[in-house]
């Protein structure tokens, strides 16, 4: 296969799995991990040094109009970040000395959980009632503007969402993703945070999260900016529409269509894994 048609096919690919990522809130590094790999034969270790650098270009680029609108949580991000960076760099480092064989079968088992976790209703919490000693000691309470209106929130079990938060760097790291289906386990369901304010400040995390793995995994050489720029302008630009479009766009079919592209995708990886020991 030649560069430009290479170049091409990651090209398209990546901008599909943009913008299906940025309609389903899964992110492209689902779809982007297993075209490389399953499709075009890339070793998985550059597979996932591309899909980091994807990752911090589209969280510093829609990070900025959530944090413009005032619905992200800033604090709360950065003192989640720090559990978030700390274990990025562990699972990157673990990566590099981890067969590839096993990161396929856990990068399987994550997508499946993360398919299951685009398909389950989201619950809106916004309550200020049993706030966290936690929270107001580091003044981690706020409010998001909707419809014109301020709405306050309290901010609960920090310490339960703080090892999450570790759980789902160590993993973002290891496996090249934004970890989005874990992160809004630790600040929807266990922090109880109001939905648009955890999605948001999710988003505004992981750029960060990837940058820490990311240097490990450029010290080591496994980003190949032949594979890593089409990713990225790929995964920008499908982001980019696809967040244009889905103002106009109802996704419940297109998750349904996409978790089942995903879990195919999921089980496809575990097999090479398996196969390959």
């Amino acid at each position: 296969m030649s560069v430009l048609l290479f170049t091409i096919i990651v090209l398209s690919g990546a901008f599909l799995a943009g913008l299906l990522g940025s309609l389903t809130g899964l992110g492209g590094g689902v779809i982007i991990i297993p075209l490389l790999t399953l499709a075009l034969g890339v070793d998985i270790h550059y597979a996932i040094g591309a899909s980091i650098v994807s990752v911090i270009a589209t969280s510093s680029g829609s990070a900025a109009a959530y944090v413009k609108e005032g619905i992200t949580n800033i604090r709360i991000g950065m003192f989640l970040e720090i559990a978030t960076t700390i274990g990025a760099i562990c699972g990157a480092i673990v990566a590099v000395y981890l067969n590839a064989n096993y990161i396929a079968i856990l990068f399987g088992c994550i997508l499946i959980f993360s398919a299951i976790m685009t398909l389950k209703k989201k619950v809106d919490h916004t309550t200020l009632d049993d706030t966290d000693k936690w929270a107001r000691f580091f003044k981690l309470n706020g409010s998001y503007p909707d419809r014109g209106e301020d709405h306050p929130y309290a901010v609960k079990h920090i310490p339960g969402g703080f090892f999450m938060m570790l759980f789902a760097g160590t993993l973002s790291g290891l496996l090249g993703i934004g970890s989005g289906a874990l992160k809004v386990i630790a600040m929807d369901n266990i922090m109880r945070l109001p939905f648009k304010v955890s999605t948001t400040t999710s988003n505004f995390m992981m750029g960060v999260t990837a940058a820490a793995s990311a240097v490990v995994y450029l010290h080591r050489g496994q980003i190949d900016p032949g594979i890593a720029m089409p990713v990225c302008i790929g995964v920008l630009t499908g982001a980019t529409v696809g967040s244009k479009v889905l103002l106009k766009t109802k996704t419940d079919k297109l998750k349904i269509v996409f978790a089942v592209v995903v879990a195919f995708l999921a089980l496809q990886m575990i097999y090479k894994g398996i196969s390959g020991l």
